[in-house]
Parts: C-alpha cells; structure tokens; sequence
C-alpha cells in the first residue's frame, strides 16, 4: 500500500470514525436523562384517625354555626361524594380543636407523614439519605420557617450541597408540578437521585364555618401524602418500575373564572376555608380539553390521529350540511385514548370528577375502578391522590412489564396537569393497601350516613333542633 491510499484512508475513515463517536456520545448522554420511578411510599395514618359515621356526625355537631339547612346539605354531599368510612383525618379534628388550629399542629402533621413514609421509602429501596441529590416538596396550604424541605433535611441529616426546592399553593396537581421540576434537573444532570414528597395540610384548614361552598371541602379533603424516590442512575435501572415517558401542564391562570373557581379564602365573617365554586367543573372541562390536545399527539400512535382528523373534518361537514346547522352534542371525546394507554390514574378530586372523566373519555368500569376505590379507602388526599390510585393497580397485580399508565390531575389556577408512564418489570407490592386490598372492590360503595342521619330530612322545625342533643338520645 502506497503513501497516497494510506493517506486517503485516514482522511476518510478518520471523520467517520470521529462522527461516529459523536453519536455513541449523543446516544450514551440521552441515556442518562431518563426519568425512572425506583420506588414510592404512600402514607397511612393510624387507625384512632378514622373518619367513621358516628364521629363525623360528632365533629358536625361541633360546629356552631351549622343550622338544619346545613345540615342537611352536609348529608346529602358526604352521601355522594364516594367517600367511606376508613379515611382519616388530622390530629387536631379527631381530638375536638380543629376550629383553633396551632402552628405546632400543622408542622406535626407533616412531620408524622414524612418521618413514616421517607423512612419506609429509604429502606425499601435501599437508598440512603445521603444519596438523595434533589429534594422536592409540595405542600400546598402550608408553609413554614424553616421550610419543609429544611426540617426533612435535618431530620435524616441530608448532605450540605442537597438541590432543595420547596413548593406551596400549587394545589392537587402538585406532584406532577415537583415531578417535571425533577425532570428537567435530572435531563441536564447525570447520575442523580431525586426525592419528591407531595402532601397536603389540613390541621389549619378545616372550616368551622357555614358557607356551602367552603363546608364541601371537609367532605372530600383527607390525610395522606407520598414520598417517591427517582434517579437517572444507570445503576439504579434494574431496580427501576416506572420510566416518564412524557408531561404535559396546562394553565388556565389567565381566564377570570378559571382563577377564582378555587381558592383558599376566608368567608364574610373572616373565617379560612377552601372555596369550590360551581363553575369548577366548566373551568375542568376547558383545561382537560386544551391538556388532551397537547397530550394527545405525544402518546398516541399515528393511526389514531389520522382517525381523529377524519372524524372531526366530517363531524364539521356535517355540522355545516345539518338543518338549521343544528347537532346533538356530545361531551365524549373522538380520541379513543386506550390506543396509546394501557391503564388510567386519576385524580380522585370526587365522585362527580372521576365519573366525568370516564365518561369524556369514554372508559369502563374496569379503568375507573383504581380513582373510585381509592377514593372510598383514602378520600381526596390532594396532591398525593394519584399515588394511591397507582398503589390500587399494582396491588391488584395490573402493571405489566411494558404497559402504559396515564396520569391525569387538576388543581387551583386553574391548571390541569398529565403524564405518561411505562412500566418497566412486572410490579406487586401492596403498599398501603396490604391490608385491605382483598375487600375490594366491596359489593357496594353506599357509606352509612343516610342510614343513620337521614331522619334529618324529616325535621322542618329549625328553631328547636339540636343536632349534638339528637346524637346523644
């Protein structure tokens, strides 16, 4: 071989190999922006914190400012919300001073759930609390000094140069807030692990007042949280049981009634309460809508979309060719999602939230059942919702290796925020439904309230009635 084809050679295979290089380089770098799941933790408080018949209708009797009207419009909510009779309350309620709350009352409420669940999640992965690179918190009616983040940090003594990020008033769609915050970290930095715990206050937030729209919150609001733990390691992707396929958040700020459909506020004799408007299930409706059309060209296959055009151009046609340009309207959706998902989780935000979302999206039983079983055994747990409903489905042995797991939530903003998981292996831990999962679905999901209060309906007599008296006789 002469000098002229040696030459030629390398200035040939010397670019090819460099670009090849170059790719390997691009290739190994995305590898390590992956968002995995190793493990999560959900929050089951003690039995003595149980929400039964009896002591409900204890805690209503307390408040004072509640007449027979109230009464019964507290009946007839807590009789539909789908809520039943296990879920669990803060502290404070369940020891009678939840209409004097302290600072010492919220900060133990929170440090009960984050000492019992991080501890578990920690020693269930095998990660140390040295090990956590990012912590993310989100508590959304609660904020203290020093932060949540700092009082974790201290307790399991987390190292100095920890990325910490402590986020409030964001709702219960906070977690999938703290999770795209994580995503991002861990997409611009290499072998990390990240700890998000997501939860809600309720020790200062119950309502001791009688604004109807406030009084709805303590019907649906209960105790709960979750710690989960995600890294981009490598070597943590054997351990690995969900990977984040992609996020989507919508915001709804900007529209006047969107904003103000809810909020915490304080009522017109000063009292502090979460208000639920009733344009809140319009204001849903519009963020879903937009979220579905972000979302949708994301984890649907082409085949579908393509579908989805037709469909529409035509419904357009014959909108447009109809008499009068009159048509029957439908609130499903043309998009047949389970095209590109596998299982849905959504927010268990009541009984009225989930069953309008199946119909938009035209699920079955069968899909809503994880958002209606965990809204009977845990209640609303805000943020921290989505969790128990993915906890539902692996305790049931659901998530196959492989499949497609959707979240969907909406919060105060107005926002509505969704994501896409894959599963990575076969998954059944029971989590905090060891002990009850073989109970459901029970045979039927009507709690007991009407049975024992409904004679409540049959006084007329507001003047002399006594609720706390009937109880006692």
């Amino acid at each position: 071989m002469d000098l002229f084809s040696l030459t030629t050679i390398l200035y040939v295979v010397t670019p090819l190999l460099y670009l090849s290089f170059l790719i390997w380089k691009v290739i190994d770098q995305t590898r390590d922006q992956e968002c995995y799941i190793i493990g999560y933790q959900c929050y089951k408080p003690t039995d003595d914190r149980k929400l039964g018949t009896q002591l409900c209708g204890n805690i209503i009797s307390r408040n004072k400012n509640l007449g027979l009207d109230e009464y019964k419009f507290l009946l007839k909510a807590i009789v539909s919300s789908g809520i039943g009779e296990q879920t669990y309350a803060p502290n404070n309620v369940i020891q009678g001073t939840e209409s004097n709350p302290t600072l010492n009352d919220a900060v133990s409420e929170m440090e009960e759930f984050f000492h019992d669940s991080i501890g578990k999640l920690l020693a269930k992965t095998g990660v140390s609390a040295a090990e956590i690179d990012v912590l993310v918190v989100n508590v959304s009616m609660f904020s203290s000094t020093p932060s949540l983040t700092s009082r974790i940090i201290n307790h399991y003594k987390m190292r100095h140069d920890v990325k910490a990020f402590n986020l409030a008033g964001m709702g219960c769609s906070a977690s999938l807030i703290s999770l795209d915050v994580i995503k991002n970290i861990l997409k611009s930095q290499r072998n990390k692990n990240a700890l998000l715990v997501t939860s809600e206050s309720l020790s200062p937030n119950w309502y001791s007042g009688k604004d109807r729209s406030m009084i709805l919150a303590n019907c649906l609001f209960r105790t709960g949280g979750c710690a989960i733990l995600l890294s981009n390691k490598r070597s943590l992707k054997h351990k690995a049981i969900l990977k984040l396929k992609c996020l989507v958040r919508t915001h709804h700020g900007e529209k006047d009634d969107a904003y103000g459909c809810c909020q915490q506020k304080e009522d017109d004799e000063g009292r502090l309460g979460f208000y639920l408007g009733k344009n809140l299930p319009k204001a849903a409706t519009r963020a879903f809508v937009e979220n579905l059309r972000v979302l949708s060209p994301k984890i649907l296959p082409a085949r579908e979309m393509i579908r989805f055009v037709t469909v529409s151009l035509l419904r357009k046609v014959k909108f447009a060719t109809s008499a009068k340009g009159v048509t029957v309207n439908s609130n499903k959706s043309p998009l047949n999602l389970k095209t590109g998902v596998d299982h849905f989780c959504l927010h268990t935000g009541g009984k009225a939230v989930i069953e309008g979302i199946g119909k938009s999206l035209d699920l079955s039983e069968y899909d809503l059942e994880p958002a209606r079983m965990t809204l009977h055994r845990f209640g609303n747990t805000s943020a921290g919702s989505l969790w128990y409903v993915l906890g539902y489905m692996e305790a049931k042995r659901r998530l196959k290796k492989g499949e497609r797991v959707l979240m969907i939530s909406f919060g105060a903003g107005f926002k509505c925020n969704s994501c896409l998981w894959e599963v990575m292996k076969d998954v059944e831990d029971r989590n905090v439904w060891d002990d009850c999962i073989d109970e459901y679905p029970p045979h039927s999901l009507a709690n007991p309230f009407m049975e024992k209060y409904g004679w409540i309906n049959s006084v007329h007599d507001s003047t002399n009635f006594s609720l706390l008296d009937s109880l006692s006789t």
